[in-house]
């Protein structure tokens, strides 16, 4: 019996070892990827990382695989692997021109003229295209450049108001839209006498005659790269004649010198494009005298000596001759004084900190000489009223000096940034043996932020005292940054506001707007 036990044993034994294994269940996959489909088969589960590894399918960074790349396979999975990419496509189109509407003076009421014919400009538009198995998809725009601006169409219209005449002593010039105008014996006899519309309101002096004017044209587009600006001569404002080009280019200063026949001063730099404020100075100075028939240089001397001009240098030295001709004032950023005539030294008389602008502009104050050149009044830079540097101050107060430098002082604290003060000629008529005269300032609404504020228009006696606001009224908006100019018999002032022309009786405070169009600037008035 135990025999029988054992060999069933043996039998069973051997039959087990002869009976092949069992296999395990395939684990089918389908691939879809690069417009094919393919199929594995897998014993054992992976990862579709690996699997795609082994399919010899390569997943680029924006590809986009239907299942988490750590995913384990599984028996009917289809796997499909989403081809993306991302190009970049420009394309150019149009931009239509603006129209804008100009008053001008030069024109009848209503009467139209178009000034600049408009031209449309171009630019060109990219955008980021995401392709997705070969067929684009989203088109995202990504920046837009412009190749050519479009220039607007310009069309000038008579003012239809009207202007009340108004006595103008001597002769009142300005510059108009680029172009200079002139206003002699009064108002009714306004006229243009440069027609280019061009002129760099840098530079626009009137011979103290009323008949020789000096200024500047911006340079041609052409030019741009070493020039600015050019200067130019009208010989006889009283005629209609054609301005003379002179030799001096890139001026950043000139005036007619007085008591000096047909003599200038002027300036230069050197054009900087690119670079703000285009220019850097170089801080020097010429005298010219000039042939009255053909702008051609009779005399030319160097009274001071290319130099970094101190402090901010680069902006440039303002000057300014007083009413004889015999003494020059100079102004830098931090000081002004008196050029030595004879050897070209800048002799300091008041000194004060910098102003930071932070911006790319660097301020300069006025001069202004009284009628006997015995005294000079000007802006200065007050010390700090916190803990504020010095150079950030908020100060500015009104100082006038003697030109020894024997005495200085400040009559007006916190005038503002723009105050600039300025001396009237000695008051004609008048039955005194004493002279009689002005002193004029703007002063600031907000004491301390001056720099872009509005200003009143106060006149004061010649020391600063018994001040009065004769210009706008309280609810009116205020006169912003610019000098003004006196009559030449003292009694009264010429200014731009609201970018016109007015005219001021400064003992009546009564105004006269003399402009329509809100294009003027830089008034200067000469006998």
């Amino acid at each position: 019996m135990a025999t029988k036990i054992l060999l069933i044993i043996i039998f069973l034994t051997v039959l087990a070892a002869c009976t092949p294994p069992e296999e395990p269940p395939a684990i089918v996959v389908s691939l879809v990827a690069d417009g094919r489909v393919r199929t594995w088969s897998y014993t054992v589960p992976v990862t579709v990382e690996e699997f795609l590894h082994d399919a010899e399918v390569e997943v680029g960074e924006l590809d986009r695989p239907s299942h988490p790349l750590y995913t384990q396979i599984s028996d009917g999975m289809q796997i499909t692997l989403v081809r993306v990419s991302e190009q970049t496509e420009c394309e150019q189109a149009e931009i239509p021109y603006g129209q804008r509407t100009v008053l001008n003076e030069g024109l009848q009421p209503g009467q139209e003229l178009l000034g600049q014919a408009g031209q449309n400009g171009a630019e060109e538009i990219c955008y980021r295209v995401r392709i997705e198995d070969r067929i684009p998809k989203d088109r995202v725009e990504i920046r837009r450049t412009i190749i050519v601006e479009p220039q607007d169409e310009i069309v000038y219209v008579g003012p239809t108001g009207e202007i009340e005449p108004v006595v103008v002593p001597g002769t009142l010039i300005y510059i108009n839209n680029g172009n200079a105008w002139m206003i002699r014996g009064s108002s009714t006899t306004k006229r243009p006498i440069i027609t280019t519309g061009d002129l760099d309101a840098r530079v626009f002096s009137l011979s103290s005659s009323g008949q020789q004017l000096i200024f500047a044209r911006r340079a041609p587009n052409d030019q741009t790269d070493t020039l600015f600006n050019q200067l130019w001569l009208l010989i006889d404002t009283t005629r209609d004649s054609e301005p003379i080009a002179l030799i001096p280019e890139n001026v950043l200063y000139a005036e007619w010198i007085p008591g000096r026949e047909d003599t200038i001063s002027y300036s230069t730099g050197e054009a900087r494009p690119g670079e703000a404020p285009g220019w850097r100075a170089l801080n020097d100075l010429w005298i010219m005298q000039l042939d009255s028939e053909n702008g051609e240089p009779i005399d030319v001397e160097e009274v001071v000596e290319v130099s970094q001009g101190g402090l901010y240098g680069w902006w440039g030295t303002s000057y300014q001759w007083s009413s004889d001709g015999e003494h020059l004032a100079w102004v830098h950023a931090d000081s002004m004084g008196i050029v030595d005539l004879e050897n070209g030294d800048l002799l300091p008389l008041l000194q004060y900190p910098v102003f930071r602008t932070g911006s790319d502009w660097s301020w300069r104050a006025n001069v202004s000489w009284s009628p006997d050149t015995n005294l000079l009044v000007t802006t200065v830079h007050g010390p700090p009223i916190g803990s504020e540097p010095p150079e950030n101050s908020p100060v500015f107060n009104i100082a006038v000096t003697d030109i020894d430098g024997t005495f200085q002082a400040d009559i007006v604290q916190s005038a503002g940034l723009w105050s600039t003060p300025s001396f009237s000629p000695v008051i004609a008529g008048v039955d005194s043996q004493f002279p009689q005269g002005h002193l004029t300032y703007l002063r600031a609404r907000e004491r301390h932020d001056s720099v872009t504020g509005e200003y009143d228009l106060v006149v004061t006696d010649r020391d600063g005292s018994n001040a009065r606001k004769i210009f706008p009224q309280d609810n009116q908006p205020g006169l912003r940054a610019q000098e003004l100019t006196w009559s030449p018999d003292g009694r009264q002032l010429a200014f731009i506001y609201q970018g016109n022309l007015w005219i001021i009786d400064v003992e009546s405070a009564i105004a006269h707007q003399l402009t329509l169009d809100g294009g003027s600037s830089n008034p200067v008035w000469t006998r």
